[in-house]
């Protein structure tokens, strides 16, 4: 009789584990997947020089702002259910924020690349990594009658303003002096990021209680649609052309500070505010996302190291996928 329970219990403590092996692969292989078609057809030289670039640009320009913007004007009504969410994600970030300046103190990272070193460090790739993974998850109905994905996408929104903003202000504080001269260079960057400027808009649009036309509403979801995939099979091509070389130790301790030390402090900040399970996953999901790939254009752009940022981000999406792989089977 007792070996026939004991049977029985290792027979669903199996079944269990199954399951959640099955629920880590379908989540997290279909985003791995077309990062890795990406590098792929880079690699092979299968679509032509520059046209990483173009899609890129497509992508940047038009798929991702269309994608955010349509979401926010439809479900900013619902910002209160994820107002605790954008809470713990915003602390979460705060925190290894400021743990990349101490680091990169620690180490006597040089100044003018400390600012490349901490926007590795606190700013992920939301959009392209964290929300495909969300939305392969099901679209579970939370706590205030606010779905999953409009959560995330209420969540996701503020921080990329706040990377944004953030990004800017590390990068231009290693290269000048706190004063007017930052100014200028600060809003025009601002100026000219259309993610930035299509979140403000939703928001904007859905406040003024205005609804999108249906020929707008459609064009703008088609384009939308596109953005995530073709996000992916940019990553993935972006990582063939990084020549990381041996200077690997500092880009993986920003790796290991984005994608081990943001969700930990992710996890208090979570429970402090309590966070249901599903929210708490979704949290973790976006702190544990690899370094931007727009840090590296970033970087290139305000005279950062180009380098450091291009390996952070190689070095961040090797150690993503068993960050997210445990985030998304154990939590």
């Amino acid at each position: 009789m007792l070996s026939a329970l004991k049977s029985r219990g290792l027979c669903a403590w199996g079944v269990v584990r199954l399951a959640g092996a099955v629920l880590i692969l379908n989540t997290l292989a279909p985003v791995f997947l077309l990062i890795a078609i990406g590098a792929g057809l880079q690699a092979s030289k299968f679509w032509s020089e520059g046209f990483l670039k173009e899609a890129n640009r497509v992508t940047y320009w038009l798929g991702l702002p269309a994608l955010l913007f349509t979401q926010l004007a439809g479900s900013i009504h619902g910002v209160t259910g994820a107002k605790a969410m954008l809470g713990g994600m915003m602390a979460a970030t705060l925190a290894v924020l400021a743990l990349g300046y101490a680091v990169a103190w620690l180490m006597r990272v040089p100044g003018a690349v400390a600012g490349t070193f901490v926007q590795g460090a606190f700013r992920g790739n939301l959009a392209f990594v964290g929300l495909p993974i969300i939305y392969a998850l099901p679209d579970v109905t939370l706590a205030g009658g606010i779905s999953l994905r409009a959560a995330a996408v209420l969540t996701m929104a503020p921080m990329m303003i706040f990377f944004n903003v953030g990004g800017v202000m590390v990068l231009l504080l290693s290269q000048h002096r706190i004063g007017w001269g930052m100014l200028g260079p600060f809003l025009r960057q601002l100026a000219t990021t259309p993610p930035l400027l299509a979140s403000l808009a939703g928001i904007g649009c859905a406040l003024a209680g205005w609804e999108l036309p249906t020929v707008v509403n459609k064009t703008f979801g088609a384009l939308g649609e596109m953005a995530l995939p073709l996000g992916l099979l940019g990553v993935g091509g972006s990582l063939v052309t990084v020549r990381l070389g041996a200077a690997w130790r500092t880009p993986l301790i920003v790796a290991l500070l984005k994608t081990v030390a943001a969700p930990a402090l992710g996890w208090v900040a979570g429970r402090a505010l309590g966070l249901g399970a599903v929210e708490l996953k979704t949290v973790l999901i976006f702190l544990a996302t690899p370094s931007a790939v727009i840090s590296y254009t970033m970087a290139a752009e305000m005279k950062g190291d180009e380098r450091l940022a291009a390996g952070a981000i190689v070095l961040s999406t090797l150690t993503s996928l068993v960050a997210l792989a445990v985030i998304v089977g154990v939590f």
